[in-house]
């Protein structure tokens, strides 16, 4: 039986092997963890966003001063990050998905007609689309109304908003995706992304979309 100067002498290597384990086991557990959160396809996009994103990154960083008055509540985006391939429905019912906008600057809008800001904002996105829409833009506005699908589309005939195309998904189901990437807090919500589909920059709340403030600030986003 060893004395107790032999057993005293042991304490330290014995805790150092006690908090290596717990060290592994901790850092499985992280592992694990992220692996339940964001699955393996998660973690494979995320690897893939780091590479594809990083222009988007950089462009937020050149059009960073331009947030300013209408659009100074903008936050722009400081890490490479994907959105999802948000899946939702035309005016004719066609399923379409984010993704077919490859290559063009877009401005993901998400609006319901029991959203008061999101009402007051529609005609300065609508006014927008015709300013800027085109080859190189477009607004992508998606309501999120669950009920009664020909209320945001009376809405958009009465306002005499035109320009924007009719999108729209009756489970919410886009608003809960950019919740889950914490793009979501409320709404409106708005996320500027680059043609690969990144995050450039995005904003909670309403914003003056058709100001001369926005507008120079999305020319110099589109900016080849």
């Amino acid at each position: 039986m060893p004395d107790i100067d032999q057993q005293t002498s042991d304490l330290p290597s014995r805790s150092h092997f006690r908090i290596t384990v717990i060290a592994v086991a901790a850092i499985i557990a992280l592992i694990a963890g992220f692996g339940g959160i964001y699955g393996i396809d998660g973690l494979t996009r995320n690897a893939q966003a780091q590479t594809s994103c990083a222009a988007a990154v950089d462009i937020a960083k050149k059009i960073a001063p331009l947030a300013k008055g209408e659009v100074a509540a903008l936050t722009m985006a400081t890490a490479p990050r994907q959105l999802p391939d948000l899946a939702f429905n035309d005016a004719d019912g066609k399923a379409r998905k984010l993704s077919e906008w490859k290559d063009k600057t877009v401005l993901v809008n998400l609006w319901a007609t029991w959203c008061v800001p999101c009402r007051k904002e529609m005609p300065a996105l609508d006014k927008l689309q015709t300013t800027l829409g085109g080859k190189d833009f477009e607004v992508v506005a998606i309501n999120i109304d669950t009920r009664d699908p020909d209320k945001p589309k009376n809405f958009l005939k009465e306002g005499n908003l035109t320009h924007l195309a009719y999108f729209h998904d009756d489970k919410a189901k886009v608003f809960q995706d950019l919740k889950s990437a914490n793009l979501a807090l409320g709404m409106p919500t708005s996320v500027l992304i680059d043609g690969s589909g990144c995050e450039i920059a995005n904003i909670a709340g309403p914003a003056e979309w058709a100001s001369d403030d926005a507008v120079t600030l999305l020319k110099a986003a589109i900016a080849k």
